[in-house]
């Protein structure tokens, strides 16, 4: 989830808190309901906010996991690539080797 999404969704939490709020205040109510009106509104939206987070945090750690996954498995394939190409490389080196001591001892012989 982008900045701007959970800046939104904050954005829209902290609105509708305070619209409840705000609405409760000029409700026809005693003081004392009006506290506690307020009160669990405070609550519900703290827990909602906390369920978001949490929601958000499980998302992240997600696709962190995902993309570390992918990037070793990149990494071992590049690994074993390369690992491939030295093999190769030590192979064509032991060739001319050879041929350089047969010619050495053509070269000897003669």
């Amino acid at each position: 989830m982008s900045s701007s999404n959970n800046n939104t969704i904050i954005g829209l939490a902290t609105g509708a808190a305070l619209g409840a709020v705000t609405a409760l205040l000029f409700a026809p109510d005693t003081g004392k309901n009006t506290r506690k009106k307020i009160k669990a509104k405070v609550k519900d939206t703290k827990d909602d906010l906390a369920e978001r987070a949490n929601k958000i945090s499980e998302e992240i750690t997600s696709k962190f996991n995902s993309q570390k996954t992918e990037f070793s498995k990149e990494i071992d394939g590049l690994v074993e690539d390369m690992s491939l190409k030295a093999d190769d490389v030590i192979l064509t080196l032991e060739k001319k080797l050879e041929m350089m001591r047969k010619r050495n001892e053509k070269i000897n012989a003669n």
